[in-house]
């Protein structure tokens, strides 16, 4: 999947949507502009959403989310927080790519931080903003709805090996992210100027850090499975010591929960395998009759990142 880069690289931008089918001319539009992109920035998320992820869309606000995936189960159940009444309410289980997002940007900030305690930032626009999720009306809604799912939210990480740290069930956020609105958007605030994490989350992000491309984030970042996909491949290749299959059975089992049979999610992954690979120029994945090959790669960020984290 690295050809589109080559052509570019060699063709440029405009001749090579060229000499690619119709189909094919949005990912070498996608690939152009990481080629393109000048931002360095690190993000980082624990290694257990790499190998299991979070529901694409709404659940019933009741329903709690199990999800087995490669040596690990996530389980996350909905919970209660006040309102600015003092009454409870329910909260379902966060969802989408906004959720994925908002859990980057509290792990990266902790991380680089050395601290569970993430500031947000005086103003909303300025959080948004780092994100790379535009400001107003829908997208504030939406990021208000996921960080209040997040605030309430329990997680439990259950590992298979017994050396795994685990995370145990606990909140994720201590205190919970709440949003408010103004008359004037430009103006958007929180409650709270700073958020903590809770300590046993903080503790197990710190043991098992995973580094991934902030620019690349941020141009898949509408599009739920392919963030889990490209984080998924920056936590899987650069550790393989040879080409390693995968194959559509355990494929759909990690990543199709929104589709039936494996029939109806081969394209939709890979689809959303194209646009992680767009974003990860290193990435070496075959796709076959069977399944992927994932073949030995260089990690997404520099050695000298993931150095940093050890």
């Amino acid at each position: 999947m690295a050809n589109i880069h080559q052509l570019i690289v060699q063709h440029g931008h405009r001749q090579a949507r060229d000499m690619v089918g119709a189909d094919e001319r949005r990912y070498v539009d996608l690939a152009a502009e990481w080629l393109a992109n000048e931002n360095q920035g690190l993000g980082i998320t624990y290694s257990g959403f790499c190998l299991t992820c979070l529901p694409h869309k709404k659940l019933p606000d009741d329903q709690h989310w199990e999800r087995p995936g490669p040596k690990v189960t996530l389980l996350v159940e909905p919970g209660r927080l006040r309102d600015q009444d003092g009454k409870t309410k329910l909260y379902g289980v966060p969802y989408g790519s906004r959720a994925r997002l908002i859990l980057l940007y509290l792990q990266t900030r902790a991380v680089q931080s050395g601290s569970p305690e993430v500031e947000l930032g005086r103003s909303m626009r300025d959080w948004m903003s780092r994100m790379g999720v535009p400001i107003g009306g829908t997208s504030y809604r939406e990021v208000r709805d996921q960080a209040n799912r997040i605030s309430a939210c329990h997680l439990t990480f259950l590992w298979d090996s017994e050396k795994q740290t685990k995370f145990a069930k606990d909140s994720i956020v201590d205190g919970g992210i709440q949003l408010y609105e103004t008359d004037d958007d430009q103006q958007l605030r929180l409650w709270v100027d700073t958020v903590r994490l809770s300590d046993r989350f903080f503790k197990a992000l710190r043991e098992h850090p995973v580094p991934v491309s902030e620019a690349a984030i941020k141009l898949i970042s509408n599009q739920s499975l392919s963030l889990d996909v490209y984080i998924w491949l920056a936590y899987r290749l650069h550790v393989l010591q040879k080409p390693t299959a995968v194959s559509w059975l355990s494929l759909h089992q990690q990543f199709g929960f929104a589709y039936k049979n494996v029939f109806h999610f081969k394209p939709r992954f890979i689809e959303a395998l194209k646009m992680a690979t767009m974003v990860y120029e290193q990435a070496r994945v075959e796709v076959d009759q069977s399944g992927v090959v994932l073949h030995p790669s260089a990690p997404p960020v520099p050695e000298r990142s993931i150095g940093i984290l050890r």
